[in-house]
Formats: structure tokens, sequence, C-alpha cells
């Protein structure tokens, strides 16, 4: 941790929710948060064990960090989250929603359960913590979805996914026009390939290896790449960014 403290425009810390925090993504954009000063609640859906590791990380570090659990996609759930993290750090200045899930089959022969699954996490639950995000979040604040570089790939047996974070974009560059006035910007980052352990399961070595080559670095990006662009999103240098879907893949798209 650096040591500073993160402030909010009205000199009070900063506080950040990261829903999927649990994840690899979600908990490396917990500590890069907690490294700039911010107090964060780490979200989990089943992982607890995990979500306290990261608490446990962040606060041997000397920052500040809760874990609390939720279902992303109850309305119910999410709003005794924000209620919590207000309860107990004083307000809410940047939600991050890493979280998500991602089933794979051609069209053709995906199963509607799967589609549906995908849809309630990644649509219903962006739509659900957006919502909150906007009715809560203090001025100077910011919202970051979490889409794909994967709609730009068109990449075979991606559709299904791909639709759920096309909805994802949607949403959240039309909400960044429908806060104007509220000094919140809402953005989505869309990482490319990436080194967690949800991406390397079931792959071959020679496969990663080819995927690593597409892009022009010619190396998988890492959950800290993609925590850096949260944290610029979420910082006083991304103040000037709205409305945008950030692409942190390496230029493979």
């Amino acid at each position: 941790m650096n040591g500073a403290i993160a402030e909010n425009g009205s000199g009070r810390p900063r506080v950040a929710v990261v829903t999927g925090g649990s994840g690899g993504i979600g908990g490396a954009v917990a500590r890069r948060l907690a490294a700039d000063g911010t107090a964060v609640v780490v979200h989990y859906a089943g992982s607890a064990a995990k979500a306290e590791a990261i608490v446990e990380s962040i606060t041997a570090a000397g920052g500040t960090a809760v874990a609390h659990s939720g279902d992303i996609a109850e309305p119910a759930e999410m709003t005794e989250l924000f209620d919590a993290a207000e309860a107990r750090f004083g307000g809410i200045d940047v939600v991050v929603n890493t979280a998500g899930i991602m089933l794979l089959a051609p069209l053709a022969e995906m199963e509607l359960a799967d589609f549906d699954r995908m849809h309630r996490v990644n649509v219903r639950g962006t739509f659900v913590v957006s919502r909150l995000a906007a009715r809560r979040l203090r001025p100077g604040g910011s919202l970051i979805n979490f889409s794909t570089s994967v709609t730009r790939l068109q990449q075979s047996g991606y559709g299904g996914y791909a639709a759920t974070k096309g909805a994802v974009e949607a949403m959240t560059l039309i909400l960044a026009r429908e806060l104007r006035g509220r000094d919140v910007t809402v953005n989505a980052v869309a990482p490319g390939p990436t080194a967690t352990p949800l991406f390397i399961e079931g792959k071959s070595e020679e496969l990663i290896a080819k995927i690593a080559a597409a892009a022009p670095l010619e190396r998988l990006g890492t959950p800290q790449d993609i925590a850096e662009a949260v944290a610029f999103l979420a910082g006083p240098g991304g103040r000037w960014i709205n409305g945008q879907v950030l692409f942190s893949n390496g230029g493979i798209a």
C-alpha cells in the first residue's frame, strides 16, 4: 500500500464496492483500489474463504476491507450489501461490477438453461447493481461494469456469452447519459484473454500459447493489468472518461 488515503470531494475517505471480489480479476481490483487508500467491500456469491483471503491480504498491507455475500441478481440482497457498505463507511464512491459467468457452446448447441443462467448473472445482475449505483453513488463517483473483448472478436462458441456482454455495454453507455448533472462517471472495461484460473482451466498449454500469441504484445493479460484500467477509471485521472468501453487486451482487438 502506498499509505495515501483516497478522499472524495468532501474530504471523506473513498469507498468502493467490488462485486465478484473473490475472483481472479475482482480480487486484483479490490487490492489495487485498496492500494490507493480506498476502503473496499469485497462481494462474493459462494466463495467466502476466497473473499476473506482477499480481505486479509488488504488489511495485512495496511488497507481497509470487509467481505459481504449476496446474489448479484437479487435486488434485496444487493440492497442489503449497499446498506451495509453505507452503514460501515458512510457512503459509496466507486462500484466495480466484475461478477459474471461464461458458458461456451455454439449457438445451435447451447442449452437454453445455460443461456438463461448467463443472462441472469451477467445482464440482470449488472442491471440490479447499476440501478443501485445510479441511486447511491456520491458526487465524484464512478460505476465500472465489465464487458469483454469477445464482442469484437466474433469467436465461435462465444455467441451466447458475447450477447450478454453486448447488453452490458448498452446499459452502461446509456446510463452514463442518464446521469447527466450527477458528477458520476459510468464506463465499462472489456478485458481480452486474461490469465485467471477460470481461463486456464481445461485448456492445453498449446492452446494457451496460441491465444497469447494472438496479441501484438504476445502474452496473456494479467488480473493486475485489468485492475490498473479499473483504477484509472475510478481515480482522478479518469474523471473526463465517461460513457466509454475501455478495451484492456494488449491490442488483440
